[in-house]
């Protein structure tokens, strides 16, 4: 985390938040030791105690590069809850750090004014960081966002395909897509990529929710059909 990255920092403050709560619940008979770098990081994410795999995760959140982002979808199939969704914030916060503050701002700025609902400015300012870095997928997964939520689907699913190809395993684009198919109302499409997202992660409750409605959806409309 550094100060003038201000995706990271908020992501890096919940990230802490989560960790010392969950902390809180983890069973241990005692505090363990601060992980200082990467091997200790690695080693303590496949301790047998749940207080170690979480500082592995928090270090690596913090700490680790793209290509450490595997190491953290291991932890998403934890046999703690409260690890499982630090591991998930922790692959977010890896996921934002493009490597260069002035693409982090830009992103940061974005996001900002995407959440104010001015879609169309953010748009242009999440196409400037895919100027900047190409490479940079956290850029291309924004601007479909903001594409959903403008209405612009088809743009939003050729986005996250951009997504697919620097980040395979972005179970929010995999969602993202699931849910602009959803909107342009083919139910199969929508359904193969909500799977495709919980097969990664299986801790997205909303995803489960949506699929489980498309189901029901689809099973009255064959009885209907019938």
């Amino acid at each position: 985390m550094t100060a003038d990255n201000p995706v990271t920092a908020r992501l890096a403050h919940c990230l802490i938040a989560c960790a010392l709560a969950a902390l809180t619940l983890l069973p241990a008979p005692a505090f363990p030791q601060e992980v200082r770098n990467r091997d200790a990081a690695v080693a303590a994410l496949h301790d047998a105690d749940p207080q170690k795999r979480l500082l592995g995760v928090v270090w690596i959140a913090e700490n680790g590069k793209f290509a450490d982002a595997e190491l953290l979808h291991e932890r998403l199939r934890d046999e703690e809850p409260v690890l499982r969704h630090v591991a998930e914030q922790g692959l977010w916060a890896l996921w934002v750090r493009s490597g260069d503050a002035e693409t982090d701002r830009l992103l940061a700025n974005g996001t900002d004014i995407m959440q104010g609902g001015a879609y169309a400015e953010a748009i242009d300012v999440f196409s400037q960081v895919i100027q900047r870095q190409p490479d940079f997928a956290e850029g291309w997964n924004k601007r479909a966002t903001a594409y959903f939520l403008a209405g612009e689907y088809r743009k939003s699913i050729a986005d996250c395909e951009e997504v697919f190809k620097r980040n395979p395993k972005h179970f929010g684009a995999l969602s993202g897509v699931g849910q602009n198919w959803l909107a342009l109302g083919e139910l199969d499409k929508s359904r193969d990529y909500l799977q495709r997202a919980l097969e990664v992660n299986p801790n997205m409750s909303g995803v489960a929710e949506m699929l489980r409605k498309i189901d029901a959806f689809q099973k009255q409309r064959k009885g209907k059909a019938i």
